[in-house]
This record gives C-alpha cells, sequence and structure tokens, in this order.
C-alpha cells in the first residue's frame, strides 16, 4: 500500500525581503517544514499553480554528527523552472506540477526544510501562489492529474544542468524587468494631465511663431 504525503506545515507567501528590509516587487517565499524530528527523503512534490511563472526549490538537510556546527545554509534543487510559457497570458497560470527526484539538481534527502520562491514578472496578476502542495516520499505518488506537456517531459538532472550553462542569470534578468515595470508605473502616475499650450490666442495665430516649409 502506498504511503500518504508525508506530514508538513506550508507558511502562507511572503514578500521577499532585500537587504535593507524592502520587499522585492514580484517575488514571494513558502517555507515548508516537517512537525516529525525524522528528515525526510523526497521522492516528488507536487502542486497546483497559481499563477506563479517561475519557482525555485531550494532545501534545508540535517548534516552528519562529525560534520562543523555551522549555520544552515540551503541547496538549490530547482532553479527558475517557467510555470507559464509567457508570464502576461494564462496558460499555465493553475496548471498541476509534479517535480520528481531525478528531475533535481542535487539529492533530496534528510531534508528538514524546503523553502519555494516565487517569481511572477508580470503587473497583470495582482497574487500568485501555489495551491494544493504535497511533498511524496518513496512509495507515494500523487494522483495522475492533467498537466502541460512541457511540465511532463522535463529533462534529467545532467540536461538541466547543461542547459543554465552559458545563460544570463535569470535571477538578475528577473528583476531588471521588474524594476523597469515599477519605474513605468511611477512615472505614469506622476504624469501631467494639464493641456498642453498651443500657440493661438483668441483663435488667432502671432505670425512670429509660425514656421515655413
Amino acid at each position: 500500500m502506498a504511503q500518504e504525503a508525508a506530514p508538513c506545515s506550508v507558511r502562507a507567501p511572503v514578500p521577499l525581503q532585500v537587504g535593507d528590509g524592502r520587499s522585492e516587487p514580484g517575488v514571494s517565499v513558502i517555507d515548508v517544514t516537517f512537525p516529525s524530528a525524522q528528515p525526510l527523503r523526497v521522492e516528488e512534490i507536487s502542486f497546483r499553480n497559481f499563477y506563479t511563472a517561475f519557482l525555485t526549490v531550494k532545501i534545508q538537510q540535517r548534516q552528519r554528527p562529525a560534520a562543523s556546527r555551522k549555520s544552515k545554509t540551503w541547496r538549490t534543487c530547482v532553479r527558475n523552472l517557467p510555470l507559464m510559457p509567457n508570464p502576461h497570458m494564462e496558460e499555465g497560470s493553475q496548471d498541476y506540477v509534479s517535480l520528481y527526484r531525478q528531475q533535481m539538481l542535487c539529492d533530496a534527502d534528510n531534508v528538514t526544510c524546503i523553502r519555494f520562491i516565487l517569481r511572477q514578472p508580470s503587473p497583470v496578476w495582482l497574487s500568485f501562489t501555489l495551491e494544493e502542495l504535497q511533498i511524496n516520499p518513496p512509495g507515494r505518488q500523487s494522483p495522475q492529474k492533467q498537466c502541460s506537456w512541457w511540465l511532463s517531459h522535463l529533462p534529467p538532472r545532467q540536461e538541466l544542468q547543461k542547459l543554465h550553462k552559458g545563460l544570463p542569470d535569470p535571477e538578475r534578468v528577473s528583476s531588471e524587468v521588474q524594476r523597469m515595470w515599477v519605474l513605468t508605473e511611477v512615472m505614469r502616475s506622476t504624469q501631467s494631465t494639464a493641456a498642453v499650450g498651443r500657440f493661438d490666442v483668441d483663435g488667432c495665430y502671432d505670425i512670429n511663431l509660425l514656421s515655413y516649409t
């Protein structure tokens, strides 16, 4: 008999905070923790998308007793996975997604916490998140649900690592696009609505203000 999904506590999405305490626009974070003291071997992560354009998944792992006692570090197992072909369009915005162990960039063993970093650079959608989030151990599979073809046929880990070589940093590109949108909105909100003055006075023009071609 297949195991049930691992019991976990899913934190509500919170805006990502940058160094000076400001919220990074278009970026939210969901933390998942496990109530059991026993670390988990993650076989599958399944969820239903809700207008998230790009997803990064980081894991925290229990260190071996012989390891030095340093602050816990995060390892990236999924980097900037596109969940929507176009962030400004509806396609893929509410699809079911399953991420399997063999598609992750690192081994998801001894996991104590999982962090989901959600990105939505489009100003079209006011909110975005992940719904029906489940963390499945070995022997448990999520029910078969319709999902996008490009998510059903993700390449294995070795090919995913090759795809990132020679490409610009997607996090930097996403951040720059979002900042450009913010600047555009600021300029739009401060734009004057006063009508541009014409060169006529009472319907007549001054001959010195006219130009000839």
